[in-house]
C-alpha cells in the first residue's frame, strides 16, 4: 500500500469552534471572501439538524516551527496548528452563526447572518422583517449558543412570546422543548477532517484541493501568502483588506484610497508589495521565503521567516501610503488616461506603481522628474500590452534589472531606454497601424488613442467641448457625455453588403462624439450627415478637428476598407504625437546675456538672425504645410552647423510682425512643445 499524504481525524462542532477561537485552526480567507448566500447557510443548519452528512474538511498541518511569536506587535494566542484548505465556507458559516459575529462579503461589506427557526414546524428560514415579527419563530438561533443563555429560560421566553399570538397544547409544548434541545445539541454534530501532512508542498496542496473539489476555484500562490499573513501578521492582512475596502467608496472630507482607475483586491496589492519588497513577480519564491524555508536544506527557520516578514511589512507600509498612492495616480492622469474604463491591463497599472515606489522610496528621485519617466513608461506599456500575455514572466524579467543598481540616475536611464527601444519608428509606422486593425472594444491601442487626444487637448468630433472634459469619470448622467460613433453606421454598411461585426466594429470606424450628435447621425451615410456638421466650423477649425480625429480628406467618399486603412495610419500618427508630448525635454534657462528682441528685429536678418512668418501654416493657403516646418528645421540645422544663431518666428522677411496666433496653437507652451518634437523626430535629440 502506498504512503498517504494525509491523516483522518474526527471532531465535533463544539471542538472545531473552540479550536478556531483559540487559534489552533486558522480560518483565513484562503479561497475568497465569504461568498455563500444566506439561504445556503440556512440549508447547512437544516441538513445538520436532520442528521445528514455535510461533507468532510481538508486541513493542512502547519509546517512552520511551533513557536508562539508573531511578527510585529500583533497579539495572537498561538500560531495555528492547522490551516483550512477546503471547507472554509462551511466553517465560516458555522462559526459566524454560533458565535454571532459578522462576515465580510465580496464587496468588503460587513454582514451578520441571521437564521430563524420554527420549533413546531422544525423549519429554518433566513430571517427577514416578517419572520422576526412572527412569534412562531426563534428570530435568531445564534442567541441559543450565547454563553450567558440558559436554555430553560430561553425556551420559557419563547413560549411566553408564542402565547401572546396563539394557544398551544401540552404536546406542542413538548415538541418545542424537544426541537430547541435538538438544535442546541448541534454542537455535538460529528465532522471528519483530512489533514495534509506538513512536509508536502503548496503545489501538492493545491492539486489535492482541485482533485477532491470539482467545483472549487484552484488555489494560487497569492492565496497561500495571504494565509501566512493571517497566521503570522494578522494586523497586516487586516490593513491590506481595509485599504481595498476603502478604495471602493468616495468619502467627503476624509483621505481615502478611492480613485477612478482601480478597485484593488488584496492579491493585487500583494503583488505590488512583493515586487517592492523582494523585486520578485513570481509568488512561488516569495511564498517559500516567507514560510522561513531554506531552499537548500529544506528546513524551516524562525529567524529567516521573521527577517523576511519585516521586509514585507516595510514594503506594505509604503504601498498603502495614501500620499504615494495618489501621487502615483497623477502619473496615470498625466499620461492622458482618465478612468479605469481606459485601462486595458490592471497588471500594467500595478507594475507601474511598483516602479514608481522603487524610484521614490529607494532612490529618492525628485517627484517631478520621476513622474515624467513613469508617465512615459505607463503610456508605452499600456500601448504595447506589455503585461497582457504572461504578466508574471514579463514582470520578473523587468524587476530583475533593478536588483543591483547604484543610483536613481541609472534607474531612470533603464526605464527611458526601454521606452525608446520599444517605441521605434518601425513601431509607429508599421506595428501600430496593424494593432489598430481590430474590432476589440478594449484594445490597448484604442485607449492610447483616446489618451493621446487628451494629451493634445483635442476637442470631441463636431463639438466645442474637449475630450478630456467629457471623459471625466465624475460625470454621471442617463447617457454618457461622450459616445463612440460609427463613422460609417452599421445600417448603412448593410446596404453595401458589409455586415460582419469584425468589419463594422473596426476601431478605425469609431470616433468620439457627443451623445446628441450620435443620435442625430443615426444610420445615415457619411455623405448625408457630414455637410450639416461641417457647417458648424470654419476651415481652420475643421482642419484641426480632422487631424485630431484622424480623418482623411474627403473621407466620406472613400471606399470603406480604404478609409479604414488610411485612418489607422493617421490614428497612429496622433498617438505618436500624443506620446511625444510626454517626451519633450526640459530646457534649462541658459543665459547668454540679455536678449534684446527689439534690437534684433531692428537690425534685420543676418548670418546669426533669421525670421520666419510661421512655424507650420502656409500664409498663401491658410493651411498647415510640412514645407513650413522643414524651412524652420533647415534654419536650425544651419545654425547648429556653424556658429549658432537666433530664429524669430512670427516675423516676416520684410521685418513685419505677423504674430504666432495664425499657427493655431492653444498656447505658447504647445507651440514650443511642437517645435521641440519636430527637432527630436526630424533631426534627433
Amino acid at each position: 500500500m502506498s504512503e498517504t499524504v494525509f491523516t483522518k481525524v474526527d471532531y465535533d462542532l463544539d471542538t472545531l469552534i473552540k479550536f478556531i477561537k483559540l487559534g489552533d485552526i486558522g480560518l483565513p480567507d484562503i479561497q475568497r471572501p465569504f461568498i455563500w448566500k444566506n439561504a445556503k447557510v440556512r440549508d447547512l443548519f437544516d441538513s445538520m439538524y436532520k442528521g445528514y452528512p455535510v461533507g468532510y474538511l481538508l486541513f493542512w498541518q502547519n509546517g512552520l516551527t511551533a513557536d508562539e511569536r508573531t511578527i510585529g506587535t500583533d497579539i495572537k494566542q498561538k500560531a495555528p496548528k492547522l490551516v483550512i484548505v477546503d471547507g472554509q465556507q462551511r466553517l465560516t458559516s458555522l462559526y459566524a452563526v454560533i458565535k454571532d459575529i459578522s462576515v465580510f462579503r465580496e464587496n468588503y461589506e460587513s454582514e451578520k447572518i441571521c437564521i430563524a427557526f420554527n420549533p413546531l414546524e422544525e423549519e429554518f428560514q433566513v430571517a427577514d422583517a416578517a419572520i422576526q415579527r412572527d412569534a412562531a419563530y426563534i428570530p435568531n438561533i445564534s442567541k441559543l449558543w450565547n454563553k450567558d443563555t440558559d436554555i430553560f429560560d430561553f425556551v420559557d421566553n419563547y413560549l411566553l412570546r408564542l402565547g401572546t399570538s396563539r394557544e398551544f397544547s401540552i404536546e406542542e409544548e413538548k415538541k418545542i422543548k424537544k426541537s430547541v434541545t435538538k438544535l442546541h445539541n448541534l454542537l455535538s454534530f460529528p465532522f471528519t477532517s483530512l489533514e495534509l501532512l506538513a512536509n508536502i508542498s503548496e503545489e501538492n496542496v493545491s492539486d489535492v484541493f482541485i482533485r477532491i473539489n470539482s467545483k472549487g476555484t484552484p488555489l494560487n500562490q497569492s492565496d497561500f501568502i495571504l494565509t501566512l499573513m493571517s497566521v503570522f501578521w494578522d494586523d497586516g492582512r487586516a490593513e491590506l483588506e481595509q485599504f481595498c475596502r476603502a478604495s471602493r467608496k468616495q468619502l467627503k472630507d476624509k483621505p481615502s484610497p478611492f480613485n477612478y482607475f482601480i478597485e484593488p483586491d488584496p492579491s493585487q496589492l500583494l503583488r505590488v508589495i512583493v515586487g517592492l519588497a523582494f523585486k520578485r513577480a513570481r509568488f512561488h519564491y516569495t511564498y517559500l521565503i516567507l514560510r522561513g524555508k531554506d531552499l537548500e536544506t529544506e528546513k524551516f527557520s524562525n529567524e529567516l521567516r521573521d527577517k523576511q516578514f519585516e521586509v514585507l511589512k516595510k514594503a506594505q507600509e509604503r504601498v498603502l501610503n495614501l500620499q504615494y498612492w495618489h501621487d502615483f495616480m497623477k502619473c496615470i492622469r498625466q499620461a492622458g488616461f482618465r478612468s479605469g474604463k481606459m485601462i486595458s491591463s490592471q497588471n500594467n497599472l500595478l507594475f507601474s506603481y511598483i516602479l514608481y515606489l522603487i524610484g521614490r522610496t529607494e532612490y529618492q528621485i525628485d517627484e517631478f522628474r520621476l513622474r515624467r519617466v513613469i508617465t512615459r513608461w505607463f503610456f508605452m506599456s499600456s500601448l504595447t500590452g506589455r503585461f497582457t500575455g504572461s504578466p508574471e514572466s514579463a514582470m520578473e524579467f523587468d524587476l530583475a534589472r533593478f536588483r543591483n543598481l547604484e543610483d536613481g540616475d541609472q534607474y531612470l536611464k533603464i526605464l527611458e531606454r526601454e521606452c525608446n527601444i520599444t517605441l521605434t519608428n518601425d513601431f509607429w509606422n508599421l506595428s501600430l497601424p496593424n494593432y489598430l486593425a481590430t474590432s476589440s472594444p478594449r484594445s490597448p491601442s484604442l485607449f492610447a488613442y483616446y489618451a493621446a487626444l487628451v494629451l493634445l487637448d483635442a476637442r470631441v468630433l463636431f463639438s466645442k467641448l474637449k475630450v478630456s472634459e467629457l471623459l471625466d469619470p465624475s460625470i454621471h448622467a442617463n447617457r454618457s457625455a461622450v459616445e463612440r460613433h460609427h463613422l460609417f453606421p452599421k445600417d448603412y454598411l448593410k446596404t453595401i453588403k458589409i455586415i460582419g461585426t469584425r468589419e463594422t466594429n473596426q476601431i478605425a470606424n469609431y470616433a468620439l462624439v457627443e451623445w446628441g450628435d450620435n443620435a442625430k447621425i443615426s444610420n445615415q451615410s457619411p455623405v448625408d450627415y457630414l455637410s450639416e456638421l461641417k457647417d458648424r466650423f470654419g476651415r481652420d477649425e475643421l482642419s484641426q478637428m480632422y487631424y485630431w480625429h484622424a480623418l482623411p480628406e474627403d473621407w466620406e467618399y472613400l471606399n470603406y476598407h480604404e478609409f479604414l486603412e488610411k485612418r489607422r495610419d493617421l490614428m497612429a500618427k496622433v498617438i505618436k504625437e500624443g506620446y511625444q508630448t510626454l517626451t519633450a525635454e526640459i530646457v534649462q534657462d541658459i543665459s547668454f546675456g540679455e536678449l534684446n528682441l527689439n534690437q534684433l528685429v531692428l537690425n534685420g536678418e543676418s548670418e546669426a538672425v533669421e525670421f520666419k512668418s510661421t512655424l507650420r501654416v502656409n500664409l498663401h493657403t491658410g493651411n498647415k504645410d510640412p514645407r513650413m516646418e522643414l524651412a524652420v528645421l533647415r534654419t536650425l540645422a544651419g545654425f547648429l552647423n556653424t556658429k549658432g544663431g537666433t530664429l524669430i518666428i512670427g516675423m516676416s522677411d520684410e521685418s513685419e510682425p505677423v504674430g504666432v496666433k495664425i499657427d493655431g496653437f492653444s498656447n505658447e507652451d504647445k507651440m514650443n512643445l511642437h517645435l521641440v518634437n519636430l527637432v527630436k523626430s526630424r533631426i534627433s535629440p
